[in-house]
């Protein structure tokens, strides 16, 4: 790139104002108005005339896309935490470097998920379509409509990372008892504040829990870590929350075991072939078995604020010739 020139910054999603107007006074950016989704052709195209790059979630950067991309293209600086849609290896291959935005998400996310657990047990949801349903509410009833106490339950976290140990502190405040499986047993000092219990076997872990929360991140190691296999181990009367990434579960068969009633049920905020839904799930979740939400957990406008400035900050770095803060490296997926 010539010296002096403004990088032309590609945006492929429509981001909060405040954010978008910064970059066109930082960077020479091309912004997607009308916040339509790109096609495969046109991430491609992106790609071969753009210095920087800066997809979300909904956009496959995969070898495809990147085999394409034109020399001039250094960064992919990504709009969000997790980097699963972006080929990390064949982007370093390439001489491109990859950043996200750790971090920003993690309060959101871990309020999102304690709803979810809240919600799901006490029926919430299925509550709620009472009165605004075609059916009319009879009034108070001692026996209709009810839930299970959270206080006292067993909790288990898959992934004790930022946003599981963020969840496991609001848990506790909830009486929850808080246990976990990560790939790496958290500080001592972590357990210790959290009164949290190392679970070394995912799968005796989960044959023992009441309330199961997925907070990993989505890698070719993770894809259907609750298998088939694994979802029957679980207990009839616990739930599951997913609120990560809806691969890490096997949709179709925690269907089939929600329906018979082999889990109690589940609050999802993501699903395996986002957008579609199973067809199965929202047949569950209008027999109130499951709460569906079309991925939510980040949504504040002070997350996706923070995720803005993130990238802003990656991007003037890199361009500056120093290395951005949030690089992401293949050995760290």
């Amino acid at each position: 790139m010539t010296p002096g020139k403004k990088p032309l910054v590609v945006v492929t999603r429509k981001l909060p104002d405040s954010i978008e107007t910064r970059m066109c006074e930082l960077f020479d950016t091309r912004l997607n108005v009308g916040d339509k989704p790109m096609t495969q052709p046109d991430l491609v195209e992106a790609a071969k005339v753009a210095d920087v790059l800066v997809p979300t979630v909904t956009d496959h950067i995969d070898a495809s896309v990147l085999s394409q991309s034109g020399e001039q293209l250094k960064l992919i600086a990504n709009f969000g935490n997790g980097v699963d849609h972006i080929d990390v290896t064949t982007a370093l291959q390439r001489g491109i470097t990859v950043t996200n935005t750790p971090g920003v998400l993690t309060e959101d996310t871990a309020d999102m998920t304690m709803a979810l657990i809240l919600a799901v047990p006490r029926r919430l949801a299925e509550g709620a379509q009472v009165l605004i349903g075609e059916k009319h509410w009879a009034g108070w009833s001692p026996t209709w409509m009810l839930g299970h106490r959270i206080w006292g339950k067993r909790l288990g976290i898959v992934g004790m990372g930022r946003i599981g140990q963020a969840l496991a502190r609001r848990a506790k405040a909830f009486g929850l008892q808080i246990h976990y499986h990560n790939r790496r047993r958290v500080a001592p000092r972590i357990e210790e504040e959290l009164n949290a219990t190392y679970w070394e076997s995912l799968d005796q872990m989960l044959a023992r829990m009441d309330i199961i929360s997925i907070n990993c991140p989505h890698t070719p190691a993770t894809y259907h870590l609750l298998s088939a296999r694994r979802l029957k181990l679980i207990r009839p009367g616990a739930y599951i929350v997913n609120t990560a990434r809806g691969e890490v579960i096997d949709e179709n068969a925690l269907a089939r075991l929600i329906e018979g009633g082999e889990i109690a049920g589940a609050g999802l905020d993501v699903f395996e072939h986002e957008p579609a839904v199973s067809p199965k799930l929202v047949k569950l979740a209008r027999a109130g078995k499951v709460i569906l939400l079309p991925h939510l957990g980040s949504a504040t406008l002070e997350g996706r604020v923070d995720m803005g400035e993130k990238v802003i900050v990656n991007i003037k770095t890199f361009m500056d010739g120093h290395r951005p803060p949030d690089r992401v490296l293949p050995s760290m997926l």
